[in-house]
């Protein structure tokens, strides 16, 4: 008897999409075809506010493959709408891709055949993008800045899409880390890595929710949770602070030696206020992103709350 095929899961979030669901469902019984394999898809609404919910609801239960469908309970983000759907996926190569149809459902395919080889981490390279000249920009500046000053592995254009054996996703699952980074610990965890080229399509409906106030907040979340930037800059500062001190302590000196000071010490002074004053609060503001960090992880609240859980076998046998 040939073995039964193991079961592959793709963990899908979902917030604003419900122009694209009907294609991406399409899509995915494609795929489903072409896997000739148990095919399970894991939707996770992160509280969108438009119709995806009541969407999914009427598609999913005549769809091929067999499905999950979780809603959260409010807006957690999309990291840890993945990380709701990795946790409740059956499979055991899982795979993780957006709704926005930006990349296409077949390179799950080519996902699940390289951790079947035997790797355990794999993940989207861009080898081109057909986004906007301006947004493609934008985003090859965020990760080149990225990637220079918190993850030098990261590949060039960034991580959007990956995929996990099950061994892995459980490695990831075990970092439960508030404010954080899921590449950058997808990345920190290790295992055997491979990256998968693939086209990046234009986005057809709507646009995109990652805007650049999330992206600094991204940026601020991974240095502080993955790299010793902050504490090493205010390092630096304080040695140029000490250095600054010195040198205006002997021109103050000249000065009065030489009788050019007219108000003995005002000037010096009134500098030395100014530049400490603004050196504290700077400090001050790094630690305390620090201690803010580890206080939320203190409090041990879940990353996110599931208020609704629905399940469909799917219409056909694989």
């Amino acid at each position: 008897m040939r073995p039964v095929p193991a079961l592959c899961s793709v963990v899908i979030p979902v917030y604003g999409n419900e122009a694209s669901l009907g294609e991406l469902i399409v899509e995915l019984e494609s795929l489903h075809q072409d896997l000739r394999r148990p095919l399970e898809v894991v939707f996770v609404v992160d509280a969108s506010p438009d119709n995806s919910l009541r969407t999914l609801r009427e598609r999913l239960p005549r769809a091929s493959f067999q499905s999950q469908l979780l809603l959260h309970a409010r807006n957690f983000g999309s990291f840890a709408a993945i990380r709701t759907g990795l946790a409740v996926a059956r499979g055991q190569l899982i795979g993780v891709m957006a709704a926005d149809l930006q990349e296409p459902a077949s390179l799950m395919r080519e996902f699940f055949v390289t951790l079947e080889a035997g790797h355990d981490v794999v993940y989207g390279v861009r080898a081109e993008r057909n986004d906007p000249a301006l947004s493609s920009l934008s985003s090859r500046a965020f990760w080149g800045i990225y990637k220079r000053l918190i993850l030098p592995e990261l590949p060039d254009g960034g991580v959007d899409i990956f995929g996990v054996s099950r061994s892995a996703r459980d490695a990831l699952l075990s970092l439960p880390e508030r404010n954080s980074s899921l590449v950058a610990q997808l990345f920190w965890i290790g295992f055997s890595r491979a990256p998968v080229a693939y086209t990046r399509r234009v986005r057809p409906y709507g646009k995109s929710a990652w805007t650049l106030r999330k992206k600094l907040k991204y940026l601020s979340d991974s240095i502080y949770g993955f790299s010793d930037l902050p504490i090493r800059a205010l390092t630096h500062v304080g040695v140029a602070a000490m250095v600054l001190a010195v040198l205006t302590g002997i021109v103050v000196l000249i000065g009065r030696l030489t009788g050019h000071i007219g108000v003995e010490g005002y000037a010096p002074v009134i500098l030395s206020i100014i530049f400490f004053g603004g050196l504290n609060a700077f400090g001050l503001g790094i630690i305390g992103q620090y201690v803010w960090r580890a206080f939320e992880n203190t409090k041990a609240r879940p990353l996110s709350i599931v208020s609704h859980h629905s399940e469909w076998p799917g219409s056909l046998v694989s």
